[in-house]
């Protein structure tokens, strides 16, 4: 990064790296500024690709800073970009950070619907690692109140009717465990009752 040589093309590539690693520490600041740079080039060259990799790194960089709003204007701008210039790998990662930014602003079927299709793009491309990754983020999104996969599971059978007992002997755990799960639960839920807990796994799909 220190060599301000490079053409201008290879160093926009270097500082969307850059804006990644950074922001994997916690390093917003440096972060911003490889975007903010990264946007000076990108506007000097006045390629979609270098547009796209300028405005994926400003979104990710606003995600960092809880500017939600404005990321999902770039990612949703840079997204568009790379399905025009035929690049699904590009458009995957997109789409799972507006995923992501998605869920965080409280836009589950939002998110969901972002997620699936980035976990249509890496399967195609048979990038195992981005669909672990993907997949891991729709998992948690298709689960509402943050339910875990084990307290969707014992909400499931709570839903159907099944005393704490009959849920410990069917997922092979005591009853002591099924009690906290069930605490657990009614306190995300914010319900009192295993009737309130059963209509909101019906509402959301769980029962």
């Amino acid at each position: 990064m220190a060599d301000r040589s490079r053409p201008a093309m290879e160093r926009a590539q270097l500082l969307a790296a850059q804006v990644e690693v950074a922001l994997a520490t916690g390093d917003v600041g440096v972060a911003d500024d490889a975007a903010v740079e990264l946007c000076s080039i990108a506007g000097a060259l006045d390629r979609p690709a270098a547009h796209a990799r300028a405005r994926q790194a400003r979104g990710a960089v606003r995600i960092a800073s809880g500017d939600l709003g404005g990321a999902m204007g770039d990612l949703r701008a840079a997204c568009a970009i790379w399905s025009d210039l035929g690049l699904p790998y590009e458009e995957a990662q997109t789409r799972l950070m507006i995923g992501s930014a998605a869920r965080t602003t409280g836009d589950e079927e939002g998110a969901m619907l972002e997620l699936q299709a980035a976990c249509v793009r890496f399967a195609s491309l048979g990038a195992g690692a981005d669909l672990r990754r993907a997949t891991a983020l729709l998992d948690r999104s298709q689960r509402p109140a943050g339910l875990t996969a084990r307290e969707a599971q014992v909400l499931r059978l709570l839903a159907a009717g099944r005393t704490n007992r009959e849920v410990a002997a069917e997922l092979v755990i005591s009853d002591h465990t099924v009690g906290r799960h069930v605490q657990n639960i009614f306190a995300k839920l914010g319900v009192s009752s295993r009737a309130a807990a059963t209509a909101f796994a019906v509402e959301h799909h769980l029962a």
